[in-house]
């Protein structure tokens, strides 16, 4: 190994350790805060695969491997908190509109992960999306996954698999209109007595609190469509890391900024 090699070594050692000593302070910090101010419920739109592997001098799917593989830490550090729901975002309905050469390999990617979450056996799995946009295969995967763990005892694990904001709420608007004419209701007497509980007891998360916290990766500041009527009163926490570069140490810092925060819901 050349003198440079071996001073990069060590470098990489130092910067590891510093990460992980600096990973134990916000913990510690954390702790001190008390599990009220813990987000119950995490939205986490998992964003940068392409970029992180550009920069990395990988492939696309590289990226998107990587950042599959991500996805185990982070509810690893969810486990260690007092989080009871995680929200995944995986693949949106625009991320269908891709060309089949890269739509393919995503898919594959994003099937092995949901395979990966089922066989865990420590989360429960949902999925929230649109089946009838997505291939046979992958509706059969997400399918499979939640029949293997809906129902067990853990965090519950949102996989947001052709999932778009907009979609849902649409979705739900239907779903409503359809159970009120199959209970016998008017359109007119729907419309006398519709309300905003209404519309969220046919949302893909219906019975799950909403979000108090929503993490997006990449340095972008958006919702782009994320969980749009569950959000209403959500914080959110905008991180520069790529999502495979995502770190404890950012976790536990978008945990913190929120516990810093006086959420007044509008009062």
């Amino acid at each position: 190994m050349t003198d440079q090699g071996i001073f990069d070594r060590g470098r990489n050692k130092v910067r590891r350790l510093f990460v992980r000593l600096y990973a134990r302070r916000e913990k510690g910090k954390l702790g001190k805060l008390g599990t009220d101010s813990v987000p119950k419920h995490i939205g986490v739109i998992l964003d940068g695969n392409r970029r992180w592997a550009k920069a990395a001098g990988g492939t696309t799917k590289d990226g998107h491997e990587a950042g599959a593989a991500k996805i185990q830490e982070l509810l690893g550090w969810c486990a260690e908190t007092d989080v009871k729901v995680v929200t995944l975002w995986m693949l949106s309905t625009d991320n269908l509109a891709r060309p089949a050469e890269q739509l393919d390999p995503l898919l594959t990617v994003v099937e092995g992960a949901v395979r990966d979450l089922a066989a865990d056996g420590r989360w429960r799995v949902h999925h929230v999306g649109a089946l009838d946009v997505l291939p046979e295969r992958t509706r059969t995967v997400l399918q499979e996954a939640e029949e293997v763990a809906g129902k067990r005892e853990g965090i519950l694990v949102n996989v947001a698999v052709g999932y778009g904001g907009r979609q849902e709420i649409t979705d739900a608007v239907r779903s409503l209109l359809a159970k009120r004419a199959a209970d016998g209701q008017t359109l007119e007497q729907v419309a006398e007595s519709l309300g905003v509980e209404d519309i969220s007891e046919h949302l893909y998360t219906r019975g799950q609190p909403d979000p108090d916290l929503v993490i997006r990766t990449s340095g972008e500041q958006r919702l782009s469509g994320f969980m749009l009527w569950q959000s209403a009163h959500s914080e959110y926490y905008f991180c520069e890391a790529y999502w495979p570069a995502f770190r404890k140490v950012d976790f536990l810092r978008a945990l913190r900024d929120y516990a810093a925060r006086h959420r007044r819901f509008g009062v």
